[in-house]
């Protein structure tokens, strides 16, 4: 299994190496190391590696270039701007180490006259020193952060490289890519897999050359790809007019290579098909979360929501879970609870000292709500659904995205085994769900006088609500063991004749690794 990322908090990732190694198969997976140094763990049956991967060619050409004609003061990009930096305010602080001693000198001490006179003139030269440095440095950030890829160059060059090399444009665009490849290539060589399960469309490639190498040596390698969301409807990354055209092409590349195609929707199999020309539907495998995680830390209970609060069991509180970004529509929670006396919210979220959810916190502030906004980290992904269920209801405020319309995300079905009423926005798939379930409540999304009326409403009666989950059949659906079914049969349907799930205790006792800290959420939140 192949994943661009450091495998910790991304819970699909992570379930679905578990239980595969669960009905037999010997898996290995292969993540990024965010740290640059190698690490291996085991994942219950399975094996984790974390693979170190330099990314020079992420970097663009300007990047080592100054800009000269822009920003002429500015210092070259070589890393000489924070020395000159660092040193300025080291001269700045023994100064002032010497203005202390002068301040304490003895009268009668020979000359001193002459050194604080002669303090006072360094005192003027480092400060002007230091204005220069910082007036260079800035120059130098400058030149970074303002080059963007949408310029008429950039679209020339991109629109260039794609009538010369059709869907190769991607080697031009987006080299960077290659990165991967040089990292993850030679260790999957080494393994010679049977079949390689890449995750999203980085790893697609990686996975599909692979294979043609393994045919070239005469041996056959089978590829499933997991395509967690739709390429085209992803927000580009940083302003680069280049960035989705070359991804967009190296996914068309590689996409024939894969013998089965699975995801996590049926919306965005169908997108899928009519993209790549699939002669089949893609196999849908739901972000559900676990019924039975077993024994991973048995003495690791997930905390109470409520005491992370500091709110009692009466306190109104909602609850969101899930990557904090913009387009996540926190900001409509916040502006909504001064029409909401007495409702608290928790934001439980990958980065919550993040620029994001600090902005989101002054907001609450600059409204008189901020004891009433609770910004959490991420619990363990097998704590996940106890730890919800101490909320009141679930909120789903995400704005309008592709992506979004497509897909019952990783926190929909959270919620759901929390049997907590939902306040979703309207987003095509999860309103239709939530409204044919009577689940929850749903809103315009973005707007706030919509929002506070579906939660006023899940709070007068959350009864009404949680029965939803009452009908037969619903909850079970949506767990990951009858995803893991569906998982499995796509395995099975490419290398028939394995072997069955291997008896437990012939494996080697699984060891957690003391740093992972296994976070909760993962592909599609």
């Amino acid at each position: 299994m192949l994943v661009d990322n450091g495998v910790n908090g991304d819970s699909r990732v992570q379930k679905t190496a578990r239980s595969a190694a669960d009905a037999g198969w010997d898996v290995v997976l292969l993540g990024r190391s965010p740290g640059g140094v190698a690490q291996s763990w085991r994942l219950g049956e399975a094996e984790v590696r974390l693979l170190a991967m330099p990314a020079p060619l992420a970097r663009r050409r300007h990047e080592f270039r100054r800009a000269w004609l822009r920003w002429p003061l500015a210092y070259p990009p070589s890393g000489i701007a924070a020395h000159r930096q660092q040193a300025v305010r080291a001269w700045q602080a023994d100064l002032a180490v010497r203005a202390a001693k002068l301040a304490v000198a003895d009268p009668s001490t020979p000359r001193l006259g002459l050194s604080r006179r002669v303090l006072q003139a360094e005192q003027v030269a480092a400060k002007v020193t230091r204005t220069w440095v910082s007036g260079r440095y800035w120059m130098l950030t400058r030149a970074r952060t303002r080059r963007r890829f949408r310029n008429p160059w950039d679209r020339a060059y991109t629109k260039f490289w794609q009538t010369v090399k059709g869907d190769g444009a991607w080697r031009r665009l987006e080299p960077g890519l290659w990165d991967y490849e040089l990292a993850y290539g030679p260790v999957v060589d080494e393994l010679r897999p049977d079949l390689i399960h890449a995750n999203d469309f980085r790893m697609l490639g990686v996975a599909a050359r692979a294979k043609i190498r393994a045919a070239a040596q005469g041996r056959e390698i089978k590829v499933v790809w997991d395509a967690h969301e739709f390429l085209p409807g992803l927000k580009p990354w940083q302003d680069n007019a280049r960035w989705l055209p070359a991804h967009r092409a190296h996914e068309r590349e590689y996409a024939p290579y894969a013998d089965a195609v699975m995801t996590v929707s049926d919306g965005l199999a169908e997108l899928l098909r009519r993209e790549h020309g699939l002669t089949s539907m893609p196999d849908v495998v739901l972000n559900a979360p676990a019924a039975d995680h077993g024994e991973l830390v048995p003495d690791a209970p997930a905390p109470d929501l409520r005491a992370l609060c500091g709110v009692g069991p009466d306190v109104p509180l909602l609850v969101y879970s899930g990557a904090a970004a913009k387009q996540r529509g926190l900001d409509i929670m916040v502006d909504a609870l001064p029409q909401l006396p007495g409702v608290h919210v928790a934001l439980v979220v990958n980065k919550p000292a993040g620029p994001y959810v600090t902005g989101v916190l002054a907001r609450a502030a600059r409204l008189g709500v901020a004891d009433r906004v609770h910004a959490l980290p991420y619990v363990a992904h097998w704590q996940v659904v106890p730890f919800l269920s101490g909320a009141d209801a679930g909120a789903i405020p995400i704005h309008h995205w592709p992506n979004h319309e497509i897909a019952l995300i990783t926190k929909f079905f959270e919620y759901s085994h929390a049997r907590l009423p939902m306040v979703v926005s309207d987003v095509k798939t999860m309103a239709g769900t939530v409204r044919s379930t009577g689940q929850g409540e749903v809103f315009r999304a973005e707007d706030v006088t919509d929002y506070v009326r579906a939660v006023k409403a899940v709070l007068a009666d959350p009864a009404r609500y949680r029965a939803a989950y009452d009908r037969p059949g619903l909850l079970e659906s949506w767990t990951w063991e009858a995803q893991a079914e569906v998982l499995d049969a796509v395995y099975r349907r490419l290398l028939p004749g394995r072997p069955g799930p291997t008896p437990p205790g012939t494996h080697p006792a699984p060891a957690v690794d003391p740093a992972a800290d296994w976070p909760a959420v993962g592909a599609g939140t």
